[in-house]
């Protein structure tokens, strides 16, 4: 059948390059194959393939090689070329240019360009057998297995569970191609490895892209005490009635405009022996109308996800609880809705928090930053070594640094440079940002109470201000604000990432939490 194919289209009967390939595919079983190849040192030389493409094009009769010869002259960092005729078991291979050979650091990138090109390549290796039907797919691992699951599996991501059953992309089975690689243990190890970092990403972007009628306060918790019960956590789920025995009164004044009751989230991971642990602490504003502050209509569907910082919170931790990272965590999640009703907080309304400070609430938008006043109060009363927050806390982030990189406010230059060196890895980039008294000024001089929840200049440096706020409650030595709103959706910046929800910053802050464990074991 494969030879009929071939003659109908040297023949030119087949004027449909898609019918054709669809016709292959179902004759070799849906199953195709991404390999990698690396742009020529110089300009003019051929392009060179990886080593399992090369060991794979030997037991193929240089036909990779011959294909990649005379169709990749426009071939870019990136790109594919797609070879269909290859007598190897698979109806479609997807062959990718991963860059130059030998790309490493980039310090004006602040990034691992080499990790960086292998996800891309990969991802977008992927995405086009699936559109060409494939549904059992195996990846070279291109030089760092690792970084090939991610894009794998990264790119793959879709939600579209909601939609009707036709049309629905189809699952794809993924699998390292290991066969002609030598220490096959350790790709393997490598390659499982990406994988659980990519299904946390993905968890946390499948929390955000949920609709907030079907991912209430109480739904979230059942979904994350299911998922993280299964991998030996320990979740509780703390209701109005414990929340108000906390005097939480800075997180109750948000919830209380909602009909959805708020919940709160307690869950240890004990991957060490003692008391020692660091806690997380992650925004869980299930809805964000802004409150009677109210929001306008444009784009506030995309509020479903401002509970972005616990939906990454979750994500992190679910891939520490895989993985077996040998270090304790601890996180709290606030979950509410912040709506308008007649028993909302009003502008200029003044609230109490957990630690007996009072907020003149002068912006009911300014939500996140009320919520997470309580918790970060009572994640310290548990005597962390760390502290860190997530938030899709201000738009001003997205302002400063769009989609480029997560702001970063911490006291604690020992704890940026490996949360910094973290995100070099991951390809998800952070940027450190001011934490200074000239923005504590403006939200401790309050008309009517200790703190105001938002500036007093307003718009100007409002994550700034904002992170100047979550101060207020902070005794750690060791604490960092991650501000992800700017990093929060992914439209086409993050090649590997599909349109929607991002799930960023998960994998970088895994992966300072695995550095994390390296130091205190050293």
């Amino acid at each position: 059948m494969a030879a009929h194919v071939r003659c109908m289209r040297t023949a030119g009967f087949v004027t449909s390059q898609k019918l054709c390939r669809l016709i292959h595919t179902s004759v070799l079983r849906n199953k195709g194959l991404v390999l990698g190849l690396y742009e020529p040192a110089t300009k003019g030389e051929d392009f060179i393939l990886s080593k399992a493409a090369a060991d794979f094009d030997r037991k193929c009769s240089s036909k990779l090689a011959s294909f990649v010869k005379s169709s990749s002259k426009k071939l870019k960092k990136g790109g594919h070329r797609v070879l269909f005729d290859n007598n190897a078991g698979f109806s479609s291979i997807a062959v990718c240019c991963v860059g130059k050979m030998g790309a490493g650091f980039n310090e004006q990138e602040q990034l691992d360009e080499w990790r960086d090109n292998i996800r891309t390549a990969v991802a977008g290796g992927v995405r086009t057998l699936r559109s060409l039907g494939e549904t059992d797919v195996e990846v070279d691992p291109c030089g760092d297995a690792e970084a090939a699951a991610e894009g794998c599996y990264l790119g793959l991501f879709v939600y579209d569970e909601l939609k009707a059953a036709d049309k629905r992309k189809a699952k794809v089975t993924s699998s390292c191609f290991t066969e002609p690689l030598i220490d096959r243990y350790s790709t393997e190890e490598q390659w499982q490895r990406g994988k659980i970092l990519a299904e946390g990403q993905n968890w946390a972007r499948h929390l955000m892209e949920t609709p907030a009628n079907c991912l209430t306060p109480t739904k979230f918790a059942e979904i994350v005490t299911t998922q993280l019960q299964e991998l030996k956590c320990q979740v509780h789920v703390r209701d109005k009635n414990w929340i108000e025995n906390k005097k939480m009164g800075s997180f109750l004044s948000v919830a209380k405009g909602s009909a959805e009751p708020p919940k709160f989230l307690e869950i240890e991971y004990k991957g060490s022996k003692g008391e020692n642990h660091i806690s997380l602490v992650g925004k869980g504003i299930t809805f964000d109308s802004g409150g009677i502050s109210i929001k306008p209509a444009a784009d506030m569907d995309k509020m479903r996800a401002d509970m972005g910082g616990a939906a990454c919170t979750v994500g992190a931790l679910y891939a520490v609880a895989k993985l077996h990272i040998p270090i304790s965590v601890k996180a709290y999640i606030p979950l509410c809705e912040n709506m308008p009703s007649g028993t909302a907080t009003r502008p200029g309304d003044v609230v109490t928090a957990m630690n007996g400070k009072t907020i003149q609430v002068d912006n009911t938008d300014a939500e996140g930053r009320l919520i997470l006043a309580d918790a970060l109060c009572y994640a310290q009363t548990f005597n962390p070594q760390l502290v860190l927050d997530m938030a899709t806390l201000t738009g001003a982030i997205d302002v400063a640094l769009g989609s480029g990189a997560t702001g970063v406010f911490t006291n604690s230059t020992p704890m940026w440079d490996i949360l910094q060196k973290a995100s070099v890895r991951t390809g998800d980039r952070v940027w450190r940002m001011p934490l200074l008294e000239h923005y504590t000024k403006q939200v401790t001089e309050s008309q009517l109470a200790d703190v105001n929840n938002i500036g007093k200049f307003s718009r100007s440096g409002g994550a700034c201000t904002a992170a100047a706020f979550l101060k207020e409650f902070v005794t750690n030595k060791n604490w960092l604000h991650l501000d992800i709103a700017g990093v929060m959706m992914n439209k086409d910046e993050i090649p590997y990432l599909s349109k929607g929800m991002s799930g960023r910053p998960t994998r970088t802050v895994v992966e300072f939490i695995q550095r994390l464990a390296q130091l205190q074991s050293s």
